[in-house]
């Protein structure tokens, strides 16, 4: 293999990128919007710099691990900083938890919910840990694409009890129910219903605590301009504002890419890193197989939508931390509004991104920059007229966060706007606006997850969250060593 070319510049497009391009393989990413980045995306408003998301680093390593897969220092380029607490979270009858690394503090937050906790949150860790060392440090970036890979793993899931939920576990470990949530709600960041996802994804636990939480100076665009740099300073080439048409295929081997305006680029092998249901329906829409693909796709189980009020505010909050978990009245019956009743319901939890706690420069000096981010459902259960929802429940989540934190909060407001469930699907041809893509179920991981290389077509790979390992940081940049890994062993089959 020779030349690779990569749909989309997210993250899991540049870590691949980066990965092949050190290896050799002359790689071209190409990039529908105008920035790299895709969910990671930037926007410059009136002084004030949001950060679409993803607003969480963790597992640092694995990042400065595409650096030094050339020698080189990921300092270099992306100045990271350690955020303390991970995150506060807030009832509406006025509790609060931090939520630390420092054993200590945290034993002191439990012990404020439910001192008989103490014990069974440490061995709540001890299971942690043992799902985050064969989960993640073991088989986050190996590819599964057959049963015997699934049925290799099945000891150690059945060992870990991988069919109960993240809820169902930590509720064995502990009783106080605010505890329950703030030990589960993790599942929520990579799209999972802590109802339902697999229990193996208490890991996240154990890799939070293992790694500690950073922010990137300047925001996440920053951490994804630095891969971008790190990219094309090994040779790779970036092309913005070049939307793929169409994956070109001959027999079962693809051939290239066509772009928006005609032009082709030929390519040994063909990566995408776009949306799994937009992959195999539009861009292959002239394979059976693909068709096929597609047709199986759809009756699978998406992640949610998400609801996200970006805002900059006259005046400073350093009492407010960086992130903020804001529960509402309701948890299970919350979540079941979510993903299984399709509701918009009328209370809400809300995660609140307050970055210039951390980087005052985000914003002109005296101002605030923030976003508060709601799950919603996907199109699929609400197919709703956003654009007539978007002002009401802008007005609702503004409304809750000045309630709760900032009380004059409206008369501050310097510029504001909303990325709601039909921009997902518009701006990033994400299949029912669905924010995390598949959702993370045991019947929908690992083997039963898209595969990190196709069945049918040997030099068509993807990446991103919705093969495996799956959403977030760790696991999209984990998704990249596992396809890289596939290409560069023995080139393309």
């Amino acid at each position: 293999m020779q030349r690779a070319v990569i749909i989309g510049a997210g993250f899991g497009g540049l870590a691949l990128g980066i990965r092949l391009q050190s290896a050799g393989i002359a790689t071209t990413i190409v990039e529908a919007r105008d920035k790299p980045g895709g969910r990671a995306y930037v926007w410059q408003r009136d002084g004030f710099t949001f950060d679409a998301g993803p607003t969480v680093i963790t597992a640092p390593e694995a990042l400065r691990e595409l650096w030094h897969l050339s020698g080189r220092d990921m300092a270099d380029d992306v100045t990271l900083v350690p955020v303390d607490p991970f995150y506060r979270l807030s009832w509406p009858d006025g509790t609060s938890f931090d939520y630390t690394s420092d054993d200590t503090r945290l034993r002191s937050e439990i012990a404020k919910l439910e001192p008989a906790d103490i014990a069974g949150y440490a061995r709540f860790l001890q299971y942690s840990t043992a799902v985050y060392d064969e989960g993640y440090v073991r088989l986050g970036a190996e590819p599964f694409l057959d049963w015997r890979s699934m049925a290799k793993a099945a000891p150690a899931l059945v060992q870990h009890q991988a069919w109960r939920s993240v809820y169902a576990m930590v509720s064995r470990f502990v009783r106080n129910e605010k505890l329950r949530q703030a030990l589960s709600f993790h599942t929520l960041l990579v799209g999972g219903n802590p109802m339902t996802a697999s229990a193996v994804y208490a890991l996240i636990h154990k890799l939070e605590r293992e790694s500690g939480m950073w922010f990137a100076m300047g925001g996440t665009g920053q951490l994804v301009a630095g891969m971008a740099r790190q990219f094309e300073r090994l040779g790779g080439t970036l092309r913005l504002n070049a939307r793929v048409e169409t994956i070109e295929t001959l027999g079962d081997r693809a051939t290239g890419v066509t772009l928006a305006g005609g032009e082709t680029i030929p390519a040994d092998a063909v990566v995408s890193n776009a949306d799994l249901v937009h992959t195999y329906r539009h861009l292959l829409r002239s394979s059976r197989s693909a068709q096929r693909q597609a047709d199986r796709l759809e009756r699978k189980r998406f992640s949610p939508s998400l609801f996200v009020v970006h805002f900059g505010i006259k005046g400073t909050w350093p009492g407010i931390p960086h992130h903020m978990v804001l529960f509402g009245p309701r948890y299970q019956g919350l979540l079941a509004d979510i993903y299984d009743h399709g509701l918009l319901s009328e209370d809400l939890a809300l995660y609140l991104h307050h970055p210039t706690v951390t980087d005052p420069d985000l914003a002109p000096p005296g101002h605030s920059t923030f976003y508060a981010l709601a799950p919603v459902p996907h199109l699929g259960k609400f197919p709703a007229d956003w654009e007539q929802v978007r002002p009401i429940l802008e007005k609702r989540i503004l409304d809750e966060v000045g309630r709760r934190l900032i009380p004059d909060i409206h008369e501050r407001i310097v510029t504001k706007f909303s990325y709601a469930p039909n921009d997902f699907r518009d701006d990033l041809g994400a299949h029912l606006g669905s924010a995390f893509s598949l959702e993370p179920v045991l019947t929908q991981s690992a083997w039963l997850r898209a595969h990190n290389r196709d069945d049918s077509i040997p030099n068509l790979y993807l990446v991103g969250a919705g093969t495996h390992p799956g959403a977030g940081i760790p696991g999209v940049v984990a998704s990249a060593k596992a396809t890289a890994g596939l290409m560069l062993e023995g080139n393309v089959k």
